[in-house]
């Protein structure tokens, strides 16, 4: 997290919301004392379209084995 005075942010605002959209947080300070901070925006979440998602998984194939039997396998052959 950056520390920058509120004199330098306000010359530089361009900059730290850059920053911050970067992902990075940016602190402003007033005489050294954090006061504020400049913070990447949260995305917004698609909700999920559960018809949809449904449909993928309909046209997935089936797995031959079970996945337990699968690892074991692949970790006994790795072994020899």
């Amino acid at each position: 997290m950056g520390g920058v005075s509120i004199v330098d942010a306000k010359a530089h605002l361009s900059e730290l919301v850059e920053r911050a959209s970067g992902g990075e947080t940016v602190q402003i300070t007033r005489r050294g004392k954090p006061v504020a901070r400049i913070v990447p925006a949260r995305a917004p979440r698609k909700p999920i379209d559960m018809v949809a998602l449904r449909a993928l998984v309909e046209t997935m194939p089936m797995q031959a084995e079970p996945a337990g039997d699968f690892i074991r396998r692949m970790r006994d052959a790795a072994r020899h």
